[in-house]
């Protein structure tokens, strides 16, 4: 496929109305991890997708909140830095005829900006379509967004007419990726994100928001097979023993489904080793979340 167009498109919103599943969805693959959980997401992700001449490039962000830690501040600010630096963006809102803090913010900064916006009414699924009415009128009388387009992220409804909107916005000029990547992420970072993405999905409470990993030991075989050591590091020595679990159940529990789902994206066998350490209050500690990546 000959490439001769670009659109950089930011994904915008507050927390859990789906951005990362929409992100996912439409790359194709899982270049973003999902849970039930607001603030999955905590960092911009870059999602790719090659089609019709056109390379889309998805800057999927963390949700829009009030922050209460460094780490919160700096998930922010990378919502509000993405909004100013993309060819549109996507505004993506539950089906609910109502204007949260969130969207206002978001719905102010794209004015600030004069960006082209998309209003994206997600989980259409959820709602009866007569519904949708009252949604669309209430962010017209808001924002004069370019269109909107009611979508299921979770079943791909309405996602080519979203790709038919965007497509609009691409400016000519060579790709800025190659065409077999569907994300800028590493390797390793992506496997460090199935990791908690599974202790988003296991665990209660504040437990898994105060939880971050990195990988230590990466060895590939000659066989082929890859070896993984991860550190799983918590806020508090009895959040260590919540992950770890009686007589290391949890522990394993996460290790067993990170590790089937790190063998399907990497396409070969993996085996995978984890440990938990405490490091305190590390999501307030501007060294530790230089560590961890978190960096402006």
């Amino acid at each position: 496929m000959k490439i001769t167009k670009t659109a950089v498109v930011s994904v915008v919103g507050r927390p859990n109305v789906g951005k990362s599943t929409l992100t996912n969805k439409l790359v194709g693959q899982k270049v973003a991890i999902v849970s039930s959980k607001p603030q999955t997401t905590r960092t911009r992700i870059t999602g790719l997708l090659n089609k019709n001449g056109t390379q889309y490039v998805f800057l999927d962000t963390p949700g829009l909140h009030k922050p209460r830690t460094q780490l919160g501040d700096y998930m922010c600010k990378v919502v509000t830095d993405t909004v100013s630096e993309v060819d549109a963006a996507m505004l993506v809102v539950e089906p609910i005829a109502n204007i949260g803090p969130a969207e206002e913010s978001l719905i102010a900064q794209i004015k600030a900006h004069h960006m082209p916006a998309v209003l994206v009414i997600n989980k259409i699924d959820t709602v009866k379509k007569e519904e949708l009415l009252n949604v669309i009128a209430t962010y017209a009388a808001a924002h004069e967004f370019e269109a909107v387009v009611p979508i299921s992220a979770r079943t791909g409804e309405g996602l080519d007419d979203l790709l038919g909107e965007l497509s609009k916005y691409a400016i000519e000029g060579p790709q800025l990726f190659p065409e077999d990547m569907v994300s800028d992420q590493p390797e390793r970072q992506l496997v460090a994100e199935i990791i908690r993405e599974k202790m988003l999905r296991l665990l209660d409470r504040e437990v898994p928001h105060g939880v971050a990993v990195g990988i230590e030991r990466w060895h590939e075989r000659e066989d082929g097979l890859v070896e993984i050591n991860a550190v799983i590091y918590c806020e508090k020595a009895s959040h260590k023993g919540i992950i770890i679990g009686k007589h290391g159940a949890m522990l394993k529990k996460i290790g067993e489904l990170a590790r089937a789902d790190i063998e399907a994206f990497m396409g070969t066998k993996v085996f995978l080793q984890t440990w938990v350490k405490v490091k305190e209050n590390w999501r307030d500690s501007t060294a530790q979340l230089r560590n961890f990546g978190f960096t402006e």
